[in-house]
């Protein structure tokens, strides 16, 4: 039986996968919890910590956005079968250009993270819409992870991640709808048509079908 590590995306818990579906028969699922950084941590120590959560032998990693690039640096740490990424980026080169902005003129210094959960309470109170309001609580069930330390972290850490000594049994799922990681700038993946950055919800009978084709490979 393979087993299967799952990583989510940024801010978000394992109940990001909850529609995900594999045969039982052949593989086991498990998940990955996000650990609390310490202030300046490198990417690679943080995922030296977080590969101690997986415990089996040549695993199959499966991460989602920000995920995606966690699961591809413990993959250069401990020895796997395969990775695949949804909704995330290869490397570099896959980044829109606001993020190489970003980089470059170091903003990542300046993004707000201590007002989410404000921002969020406050349209909750404000905003009449149903549809808005059905968002937000789709985001407060599954984007949990709100430290300030951590998303501050997180998001310095994506746009100055650089991928050096890129890992090689990279498998890709993609949607030409998303708007976080645009996909006129994504190589070599399996494309869902119409699908966004949270396809892994709203698409979950596409992803599992296409996961367990990467699988049986």
């Amino acid at each position: 039986m393979k087993n299967i590590y799952f990583i989510p995306g940024m801010a978000a818990n394992c109940g990001i996968f909850e529609h995900i579906k594999l045969n039982d028969s052949k593989f086991k699922m498990h998940f990955v919890e996000w650990l609390e950084p310490s202030k300046n941590e490198p990417l690679q120590g943080y995922c030296k910590r977080l590969s101690e959560q997986i415990v089996s032998e040549n695993p199959i990693l499966v991460g989602v956005s920000f995920g995606g690039i966690i699961a591809q640096e413990i993959a250069k740490i401990i020895p796997t079968e395969k990775v695949i990424i949804i909704s995330s980026v290869k490397d570099p080169s896959e980044f829109p250009i606001r993020i190489n902005w970003a980089k470059k003129w170091k903003l990542y210094r300046f993004f707000p993270t201590s007002y989410f959960n404000l921002f969020e309470h406050l349209t909750k109170k404000l905003v009449s819409s149903k549809k808005i309001q059905q968002r937000i609580d789709m985001y407060q069930k599954y984007l949990s992870v709100r430290s300030v330390n951590y998303l501050d972290w997180a998001f310095k850490n994506v746009i100055l991640w650089e991928n050096k000594n890129p890992v090689s049994n990279v498998y890709h799922l993609h949607g030409t709808k998303d708007h976080i990681f645009p996909h006129k700038r994504i190589k070599n993946a399996h494309f869902l048509e119409n699908g966004t950055h949270v396809m892994v919800l709203v698409n979950a009978r596409w992803i599992n079908k296409k996961l367990e084709e990467i699988l049986e490979k």
